[in-house]
């Protein structure tokens, strides 16, 4: 039986190590292994790349996690004495010489969006980043990718803060509001003033956790119902059981601040609450196919000029899909009123 599991493994490898032949890869590192010898055997079976180490199957090696997986880094969960045997363990595990000397011999990344390197020096528009405790899950591409387009980005708290800064739009991430609602729910200042944004036309895009929190309220695991911001006549109810998780395509059916209908982007669902409309049908932007198993559901749920959804997207999928966002907020900062069809 073990020895069918390593073939299969190799097999997987070999169509893996083939899959981009222009990745030159450098070498193989194991996860979870069982003991010296099964890393001795794992190093005969894959030569080239060589296997340069890898970690043993140890509890006290385990990061902290919960719901939806990993604790952040800027929450200090990790205690020291794991850092500390997790640092000792690289070093009985893993071949140093052979990973230092792969790292020094990698080409120098391009990235035309590295950070602020393409931002316009005169911004465009200013866009607010909902970042703190509760909202933290952002693709950096994302946010290089709107500054590189002339927006400057202006984080703030959604929890602490009493007060919206001066924007002319809204970006609120995922993240984890069901595990801060009390604190959310008892900010009815902030909370009145993303309302009072969204109802005179001011741009907002909001993702998985930033849709909980336009939401009209949330109810956690414990049975509590906390007021959101109310801005999405729905109610975001957290639950015990996974309701979604993988990839989707996504092709936009109506106008939206992302441009006109048609545009087409992927990205990723992961939640573990679903949203229930409080009146009637809510309007879905959004032509959704799972990519599991093609399934096709509506999402994106649009009003005035606000567009929120579960579906983590990256905007690597299709750029010029960030310029909408941009353009909206644009004609905002220039006190340009302008509603999408269908409101």
């Amino acid at each position: 039986m073990y020895w069918e599991w390593l073939a299969h493994w190799v097999r997987s490898f070999v169509v893996l190590s083939e899959f981009d032949r222009e990745l030159r890869l450098a070498g193989v590192f194991c996860n979870r292994i069982g003991s010296r010898s099964h890393l001795n055997l794992l190093r005969e079976a894959v030569t080239q790349p060589p296997v340069i180490g890898g970690l043993p199957n140890d509890p006290a090696l385990t990061f902290p996690e919960r719901h939806l997986g990993l604790r952040t880094a800027d929450e200090h969960a990790v205690p020291d004495s794991i850092l500390a045997a997790l640092g000792e363990a690289v070093g009985q595990w893993c071949d140093l010489e052979a990973i230092l000397t792969a790292a020094n011999s990698a080409a120098t990344l391009e990235n035309e969006l590295s950070a602020g390197a393409n931002a316009l020096s005169t911004p465009r528009c200013r866009i607010g980043i909902a970042f703190d405790e509760a909202f933290h899950f952002y693709y950096e591409y994302n946010l290089n990718l709107l500054r590189s387009l002339g927006a400057e980005l202006r984080h703030f708290s959604l929890i602490s803060d009493r007060k919206l800064p001066d924007l002319d739009g809204l970006y609120v991430g995922g993240g984890y509001p069901e595990l801060h609602a009390e604190a959310l729910s008892a900010n009815h200042s902030m909370r009145e003033q993303i309302a009072a944004f969204a109802a005179r036309g001011g741009t907002i895009y909001g993702e998985c956790g930033g849709l909980i929190y336009l939401s009209c309220a949330i109810t956690t695991l414990e049975g509590q119902t906390y007021p959101m911001a109310g801005v999405i006549p729905a109610q975001a109810i957290v639950r015990e059981r996974l309701q979604a998780l993988g990839y989707v395509e996504v092709e936009t059916r109506s106008d939206s601040i992302l441009g006109p209908a048609g545009l087409r982007f992927r990205g990723h669902k992961f939640r573990y609450s679903e949203l229930k409309p409080l009146t009637g049908d809510l309007d879905c932007a959004y032509r959704l196919v799972r990519r599991r198993d093609g399934q096709v559901m509506p999402e994106g749920y649009r009003l005035k000029n606000l567009l929120a959804s579960y579906v983590h997207a990256h905007w690597a999928s299709n750029p010029p899909l960030a310029e909408g966002p941009v353009e909206a907020c644009a004609r905002g900062a220039n006190g340009e009123q302008h509603e999408h069809a269908g409101q």
